[in-house]
């Protein structure tokens, strides 16, 4: 069954959130809005999970999954050899429209697609978002809507585009631009851009100055 809550209500949201976290430890997706545009997500670490969201969105494992964080002390658990400018650059974006894709910790029991020995990682910039990642621990997350199809900026159009593959659906009101984050490559000795998004590039070069743009 699919329940759709809606965030501007204080019950609605406590109750929302609680069915969320729930629906995520037990292998369910869910839809949560972010700081760029609405998100599929699930348990990063249920390979089982992270399988159906691929399925849902019509995606193939060539197009591997990012993971948000409620927290930026994770990155530690989640990456190893972070350079002092990757930290930078996380100290100065998140939480906010930026992704970093970093090595990845080789013990983590995950699977999200054919990721190279490196994860894509982000903490959004929206209190639903972070207090759901918080109370479920990093979460395996890509846009809300079927591959090739616009994302979604409403939990309802998410919705019209995911039907009951999603079990719970948080709604909390149009996103804004549907502008993607920006991706850095940070697992080099000089930080690369992989996507100008929500950030650009003069902007990340006032933390980064050195940072490679192709």
């Amino acid at each position: 069954m699919t329940l759709t809550f809606y965030m501007d209500n204080p019950v609605d949201r406590i109750r929302g959130i609680s069915a969320a976290a729930t629906a995520v430890t037990r292998g369910d997706l869910v839809v949560l809005p972010t700081d760029t545009v609405y998100g599929i997500g699930c348990d990063a670490f249920s390979p089982k999970a992270v399988t159906e969201l691929l399925a849902a969105k019509g995606r193939g494992r060539d197009m591997p999954v990012p993971v948000l964080v409620g927290n930026p002390n994770v990155v530690d658990g989640l990456a190893y050899d972070l350079t002092q400018t990757a930290r930078d650059l996380i100290e100065g974006f998140w939480p906010g429209a930026l992704t970093v894709v970093v090595k990845a910790q080789h013990s983590l029991a995950w699977d999200l697609g054919d990721v190279d020995g490196t994860v894509a990682i982000r903490m959004p910039l929206h209190p639903v978002a972070i207090e759901l990642l918080r109370s479920t621990g990093p979460m395996a997350v890509s846009s809300a809507n079927r591959s090739g199809s616009a994302p979604a900026t409403t939990a309802e159009e998410a919705l019209e585009q995911l039907g009951e593959s999603v079990s719970i659906y948080l709604e909390a009101g149009t996103c804004g631009e549907p502008v993607p984050s920006t991706i850095v490559d940070v697992t080099g000795a000089v930080p690369r851009v992989v996507r100008l998004g929500a950030i650009d590039l003069e902007t990340l070069r006032t933390v980064c100055p050195d940072i490679l743009s192709d």
